[in-house]
């Protein structure tokens, strides 16, 4: 589309609060390098002071863009060379990024100390008397959003922030934010390629009256045809990214290639047309692109002059239908900040947690029917939760006729930041908590959860050795160890136990760690053996509930769950063969592996807990568990074992240093 002409770019009304924006946003983060070579104060200026006098008048930013508050800096002093009453100055707080040996490491922290600290700062760098619209920039988990929001209220009723935005959150926690205080916008990704929150977060903010501020509106850059017709720029972190790797990038070429026709039919660009559907989404949504080049803000704000009708809307949708995009909207240093697991402390690990009532019912069921194998962990729940709800029910049972089990070591930190330790002195002061917790005199099997790797194995079984000899633990336990690992445990003194994920879909330890068990006389507890429930049949029968923590799961994102669901069926057909359900026969295969192998699955209903139990009476022949095997090829199992957070940590990585 040529630029003759000058564009007149609207204000619109951003939620119902009173904040009126630009109906075109620009997002400055990119003038300080992200996916590119960030640009000196003086030519950031340029762009932004460009910008402004084209009509663009809400400049979006955040804390962590560029080194040490480098764009909030850099804003402040375009600020001084334009009327900043006539700016709508949007800023973020709550995401930070480390370097450690595993490579970027994002946290989230939504205190409201943390959150007032942040906002001091930002109001510093930016010099500026107040904020506009200031926005949590990723949801911590573990802070109710209520405290957060607080704080947030707090800051308006000073004068320091004018509007409240949330950014990447579910909508429980935006129905929640908006009970204490009314949000005015909440940004979230949305472009032609990524357009989930169509089904639950834009209707929900419509009927609140909420804003939608729309970052990546180009897809990354892939609607900016730079990574389609040219390599990606060396370093890029782009090319990490899902949708822009190897094969899955050659997929969504096609696609691409597709809307760049449509593109030339309406006489624009590529870019040019993903803006103006973006556009033409209402008047409740701003999109925010961001540049480093004038000739792309020029291309960008002529989006504005692109008029669409309503079939032209849906042709461009159906251009680019959600299914054929190749790859997860985001990789795995940021997915698990994303909006679908962006509840706040509410939430269980994948489901809603019990009363203390109501799990000590299911755990005296469970003992009722002859389970007596109980497996906790000082990690479950907030502040010890599971361990201290299991004390109660030892209370309602012999507590000589249940082994108990419980783990230490692995602790998760603010915004979903997993660490292990497994120094003497932590070990010693874990089973000492645990014990507390739980009220008893002694805990049967003892494990550490993950293996520190900074610590040689024999400092840590030492301590546990001793805890044996005091009575306070009766059998060590190692969960997620290395063949390694394993065998210089036991040379400190005997293995009761490995626990391991294992499953029909995950069985890599048959190669190494069951033999070596078989060896030295080790048992194996399977956790995960309905295969993180893949084989229960709700994620392929049914939607993930909102907010569960396996939708950034590997192996249940949307293309690679849509290629499982075909080994699924198989199995259900086996399974129906048998005249049991699929999880029944998923776990009367594990207990065919061999008297040595004991599944743990957990449920929430007592009604999934019969059902577990009836897979006692499932009888399988040699040739049954072939077919069963065979129905599963691991080869044809699509995702990894385990997301990117915590497969660091499993078993084949378990090797600790050696003793000096």
């Amino acid at each position: 589309m040529e630029h003759n002409t000058q564009i007149q770019i609207p204000s619109v009304k951003l939620g119902s609060q009173g904040l009126e924006v630009s109906k075109l946003g620009f997002g400055c983060g990119g003038l300080s390098g992200f996916l590119n070579d960030p640009l000196s104060h003086e030519a950031g200026c340029a762009i932004l002071q460009e910008a402004f006098s084209k009509g663009i008048t809400f400049f979006d930013t955040a804390n962590i863009y560029g080194h040490d508050g480098h764009n909030e800096i850099m804003v402040g002093k375009v600020l001084k060379q334009i009327p900043r009453e006539q700016v709508q100055l949007a800023t973020k707080f709550g995401c930070t990024f480390s370097e450690d040996l595993d490579g970027l490491q994002c946290q989230v922290k939504g205190t409201p100390q943390y959150v007032r600290q942040c906002c001091e700062e930002s109001l510093k760098r930016l010099d500026v008397d107040y904020i506009d619209l200031y926005y949590q920039h990723r949801t911590d988990t573990s802070v109710p959003i209520e405290e957060t929001m607080g704080e947030l209220k707090k800051l308006v009723d000073e004068g320091k922030i004018r509007y409240i935005g949330l950014s990447e959150a579910s909508v429980d926690t935006i129905k929640r934010a908006h009970a204490v205080h009314p949000i005015t916008c909440v940004q979230m990704e949305y472009s032609l390629w990524t357009r989930e929150i169509e089904e639950d977060v834009i209707p929900l903010c419509r009927e609140l009256g909420i804003g939608i501020v729309a970052y990546s509106p180009l897809g990354h850059g892939f609607f900016g045809g730079k990574a389609i017709t040219e390599s990606l720029p060396e370093g890029s972190m782009m090319g990490s990214h899902p949708r822009f790797s190897g094969e899955n990038l050659e997929k969504n070429k096609a696609l691409f290639t597709r809307f760049a026709n449509l593109a030339e039919k309406h006489g624009c660009t590529p870019p040019q047309l993903a803006l103006a559907w973006l556009l033409h989404q209402g008047d409740d949504v701003v999109p925010i692109p961001g540049t480093t080049k004038i000739k792309n803000l020029n291309a960008n704000i002529q989006s504005v002059a692109v008029k669409l009708t309503p079939e032209d809307v849906k042709e461009i949708t159906d251009a680019i239908p959600v299914s054929e995009v190749c790859g997860a909207r985001e990789s795995g240093v940021m997915s698990k900040y994303e909006y679908r697991l962006a509840d706040t402390r509410l939430s269980g690990v994948l489901n809603t947690p019990l009363s203390h009532e109501a799990g000590c019912s299911i755990l005296k069921e469970t003992f009722n029917k002859g389970i007596t194998f109980f497996d906790t962990s000082d990690l479950y729940g907030h502040e010890g939760d599971n361990e201290i709800m299991i004390g109660k029910a030892l209370k309602q049972l012999p507590r000589e006729q249940v082994q108990l089990a419980t783990k230490f070591g692995l602790l998760v930190s603010e915004g979903f930041q997993f660490h292990v330790k497994g120094t003497p002195e932590y070990v010693r002061k874990c089973c000492e908590e645990s014990l507390k917790r739980l009220d008893v005199d002694y805990i049967d099997l003892y494990y550490p959860h993950r293996i520190d790797r900074t610590v040689p194995i024999e400092e840590t079984m030492g301590e546990l050795k001793k805890l044996v000899e005091e009575g306070k633990i009766r059998y060590i336990g190692l969960s997620e160890a290395s063949v390694d690992t394993i065998k210089r445990a036991h040379a400190v003194h005997p293995i009761t136990a490995v626990q391991l994920e294992y499953s029909l879909w995950t069985r890599d330890i048959e190669e190494d760690v069951i033999p070596l068990c078989r060896e030295l006389g080790i048992g194996i507890v399977a956790y995960s053996p309905l295969g993180h429930g893949f084989f229960a049949g709700k994620a392929v029968t049914e939607s993930l509930p909102t907010g569960s923590i396996m939708g950034s799961h590997p192996r249940f994102n949307e293309q690679n769950l849509a290629k499982n669901k075909v080994l699924y069926s198989q199995f259900a057909n086996l399974a129906a063969k048998h005249g049991c359900r699929p999880p029944q026969l998923a776990l009367a295969w594990l207990m065919h592996q061999g008297d040595d192998v004991v599944p743990i699955p957990g449920t929430t209903k007592i009604k999934n807990l019969n059902d577990n139990v009836q897979s006692l009476g499932v009888k399988l022949t040699p040739d049954d568990l072939k077919e069963i095997t065979d129905s599963i090829p691991i080869s044809e199992v699509c995702g990894e074992r385990d997301d990117a957070v915590i497969s660091k940590y499993d078993y084949r990585f378990a090797n600790t240093p050696l003793k000096q």
